[in-house]
């Protein structure tokens, strides 16, 4: 092997060195042009093959790499109508696939995030103002009353007083429905119009209510409620009272059909309390052993009062007949209820006709039920002590107990017969009506006390019970 000299070497040593130094680190894909062309002047200057001078050093040549630009092909028409009918299948897919899963979760969303429902208010009756008359007035002679000139009366009237009834009870009807037991909890031997009529109460934007008697109840799980256009909707029971035998049931609103909504309306309750002797009613419902019954009469009494545990209700008796265990709705001439018809509501002597718990009476307990709150129930029944029993038999005015339930709270607590109920909690009590009231402002479960009066060896004495409020479900 050849030894080098040492200038030749020197000079391989330093070009080694500058190539070091003038070029960059591999991987970063540049390299400095000025820094690699001075060191290749360097070079051959070490080299000898051409010497190095001031004005080359001055002016040195500066490299730069060729910049490429790429130009994009031209778009044509057709181009651009295929991307969008792209655009347009995919969106379409999208949206199939988006109604697809909404459909597929809807009942699972309605479940989990519904509404909650609404509270239920039920409208008051207007009490009929009377204004006070002055003693200048009550000097003044009586006028003579107004001669009343009754109109000639023929076929067509009749005819024409018909068809406005008739027009009347059909809008009425669609408020009313049938509720049944589900086929496979019905008795052996029941038919298909052994269930009860039911009125479409309320809305709480969740459910459709429906107020019915509770005879339906008994021994079943699942029910049905027919509507006016006879489609069957599956119902749950919401609340029963089994003191006054009313229920209410609920029907899912998503499960209603559009048809359906246009042939329904809820019921506008009335003021059964105006009603008088001889008004026009129309009655709706199962009166006569089936479904989708009408009759026309009028109002014949309105004296009698229905008992039951803790108060009363007015009845309204009609002169419209009606078969055993008839059951319905009662109008007036507005459209408006004014009764839920019972039967046996008089007695089992009465006459079989079609007489109806006034409403009136009924709309605290029924606000509870369609809210789904339990009824308070304490089991006494009993009477309203008179100015002029009250002088001769020296009985404190109140609440006469006449009988207590047996098992009731009010057993339970020591309240006996004979006993006079003053006060409930806060509320004085005067009769039954008062107390009723009193019992209806608590809560099942609720611990109230009751104070009243009984009749010791010197007389009547005070009392006081803690009354645990109970119901009847």
């Amino acid at each position: 092997m050849e030894e080098r000299k040492p200038e030749e070497q020197k000079s391989l040593d330093e070009y080694s060195q500058r190539e070091s130094q003038n070029t960059r680190p591999c991987g970063t894909g540049e390299v400095d042009s000025t820094n690699y062309g001075q060191g290749e002047q360097e070079e051959k200057s070490a080299a000898g093959d051409e010497p190095p001078s001031g004005s080359e050093e001055e002016e040195r040549e500066v490299f730069s790499f060729l910049q490429e630009t790429i130009k994009p092909k031209p778009v044509t028409g057709g181009q651009i109508a295929l991307q969008l009918v792209k655009v347009a299948v995919y969106g379409l897919i999208i949206g199939v696939t988006a109604c697809c899963g909404f459909y597929a979760l809807r009942p699972w969303a309605e479940e989990t995030f519904h509404e909650e429902a609404q509270e239920v208010t039920l409208p008051g009756d207007e009490e009929e103002v009377t204004e006070p008359v002055s003693e200048e007035e009550e000097e003044k002679e009586p006028e003579p009353e107004p001669q009343i000139i009754v109109p000639e009366l023929t076929a067509d009237s009749y005819r024409e007083i018909m068809q406005s009834m008739y027009a009347i009870a059909k809008e009425a009807e669609k408020c009313v429905v049938y509720v049944r037991r589900a086929k496979e909890e019905a008795p052996a031997g029941e038919g298909p119009h052994t269930g009860t009529t039911g009125l479409l109460a309320a809305d709480n934007g969740q459910e459709l209510l429906v107020l019915s008697d509770n005879s339906v109840c008994e021994g079943a799980k699942q029910w049905s409620v027919i509507f006016p256009d006879h489609t069957q909707h599956q119902a749950k029971l919401v609340k029963q009272d089994g003191n006054r035998g009313l229920a209410v049931f609920g029907i899912d609103r998503a499960s209603i059909s559009e048809s359906t909504w246009n042939v329904i309306q809820v019921a506008e309750l009335g003021n059964s309390n105006i009603s008088v002797q001889g008004d026009l009613v129309i009655a709706l419902g199962q009166m006569f052993g089936y479904e989708n019954g009408l009759g026309y009469g009028i109002i014949s009494a309105k004296e009698w009062d229905y008992d039951y545990a803790d108060g009363q209700c007015g009845v309204i008796a009609t002169d419209i007949a009606a078969s055993a265990g008839a059951s319905g709705i009662l109008f007036n001439q507005k459209g408006q209820v004014i009764g839920l018809m019972k039967s046996a509501i008089l007695g089992e002597g009465a006459s079989a006709s079609a007489n109806a718990l006034a409403v009136s009476d009924m709309k605290q307990v029924m606000g509870l039920l369609l809210n789904g709150e339990t009824v308070p129930y304490t089991g006494i029944f009993g009477t309203a002590v008179t100015d002029e029993l009250s002088k001769e038999k020296k009985i404190p005015k109140g609440l006469y107990v006449t009988n207590v339930q047996a098992d009731s709270p009010a057993m339970k607590a020591g309240i006996q017969n004979g006993d006079v109920i003053l006060e409930v909690g806060d509320s004085s009590v005067t009769g039954i009506i008062s107390y009723e009231k009193a019992v209806l402002e608590r809560q099942a479960g609720e611990i109230v006390k009751v104070k009243g009066q009984r009749l010791g060896s010197g007389g009547y004495v005070e009392v006081e019970f803690s009354v645990t409020m109970g119901s009847i479900e």
